[in-house]
């Protein structure tokens, strides 16, 4: 029996999609594999027994990385599970900046009293009077799931969208509307755009990417929406710009105390995937991925390891290595069969930085003796076999 982990709770759409041969544990130290969505995993110790993590959701900050790949543990996100939920977030937070649909509800909160309201508020709505968002400019940082459908939204709402994202693939290059216009550099889109709509994961390159230089290549009254990380920006540098009125209004999925307490801010409890049906997406393809993963040894939408797509073992045996990208690895693989007069009918091997991942379907079965000599190579960090 395989057993499954969650640290929080996972749709049941998705956990009823767990085979028979699976059931769930609420010991993480006999898991075989690990569901998560917010759950801080960074201070858990892990048992040697893991095989994976699947994050029902985009962002990986909660999860460590390296530690899970160099314990031969493969870490699954949901990219795209969510976009939609977010993408429509984006649209209500532009809406929100552009017209001051707050200040108006606010006031009619404060004059639901008033026997005339019908009279008063025609002198006072122009105080919350706005601008259209059609005929504006976006720019989209970052074309990934939830840039694409942001971009091709916007097009649809009138507006004038430019892109960019230097790692833009072919998949999501093919779903991006032709109205959309691909720049080269984000300095195009500071220069150019009356909003910024950011969908770029946190790394060392994008840490602080909004800062004090960024936002003084922007057009005055500018608006930027936030809803991948807080820490794209730099607090105070944004501060200094709300208040000089160089940003218009900031417009955030990720308030930190400093952001809450700045005029000109509208901010979100993390609400971007917050929908029933996010959530449902996020879980049915996180189960599948480890299903998939545990089953046949597959690999989709890792973060920490290479995708591998080996099909169906049609063999007696299949093993499945997680180890270092280093030399002579294979060989020293095929060395460990070739001494126990087993022939090896298929192998795949894919790699990504320091970490690689081979399967190896097989003409025999594969002892425990046989797995525990791949495992003793130098190199090795998980190696399993599936028959």
């Amino acid at each position: 029996m395989i057993k499954v982990n969650c640290l929080n709770p996972i749709a049941k759409v998705g956990m009823n999609l767990l085979p028979d041969t699976f059931g769930t544990t609420d010991n993480l130290a006999e898991a075989d594999a690990v569901l998560v969505r917010s759950a801080a995993m960074h201070e858990l110790s892990l048992p040697k027994s893991l095989l994976a993590v699947a994050r029902a959701g985009a962002g990986v900050n909660n999860i460590p990385l390296e530690p899970c790949a160099d314990a031969g543990i493969v870490v699954f996100n949901t990219p795209g599970a969510n976009a939609n939920g977010v993408k429509e977030m984006v649209i209500a937070g532009m809406l929100l900046a552009a017209r001051d649909i707050r200040g108006g509800m606010d006031w009619v909160s404060a004059n639901k009293d008033d026997e005339t309201i019908g009279k008063t508020m025609e002198k006072a709505k122009s105080k919350f009077a706005g601008t259209e968002i059609k005929g504006k400019k976006l720019g989209v940082i970052g074309l990934g799931a939830i840039g694409v459908i942001v971009a091709n939204a916007a097009t649809h709402l009138g507006m004038e969208v430019i892109g960019c994202d230097p790692f833009l693939s072919v998949a999501n290059a093919l779903n991006l509307s032709r109205n959309v216009k691909i720049v080269k550099s984000n300095s195009e889109i500071f220069a150019e755009c009356d909003y910024i709509s950011v969908h770029v994961p946190l790394v060392d390159d994008t840490k602080g990417m909004f800062n004090k230089a960024s936002l003084s290549m922007m057009k005055d009254g500018v608006v930027i929406l936030n809803f991948s990380r807080d820490l794209l920006v730099n607090e105070d540098d944004m501060g200094e710009a709300l208040s000089s009125g160089k940003v218009a209004k900031y417009v955030t999925d990720f308030p930190t105390k400093k952001i809450a307490n700045m005029e000109h801010v509208i901010a979100f409890p993390h609400l971007g995937a917050s929908t029933a049906e996010s959530e449902d997406n996020c879980a049915v393809m996180a189960v599948k991925q480890i299903v998939e993963f545990i089953e046949d040894g597959n690999i989709t939408n890792s973060v920490n390891y290479p995708a591998m797509d080996a099909g169906k073992c049609q063999t007696a045996a299949r093993i499945c290595v997680c180890h270092k990208n280093i030399p002579n690895m294979l060989a020293q693989f095929t060395g460990v069969f070739s001494a126990a007069g087993i022939n090896i009918e298929t192998m795949v091997n894919k790699s990504r930085g320091n970490y690689a991942y081979t399967v190896l379907d097989i003409c025999a079965k594969a002892t425990a003796e046989l797995v525990d000599k791949v495992n003793a190579i130098e190199g090795v960090l998980k190696a399993r076999a599936i028959q």
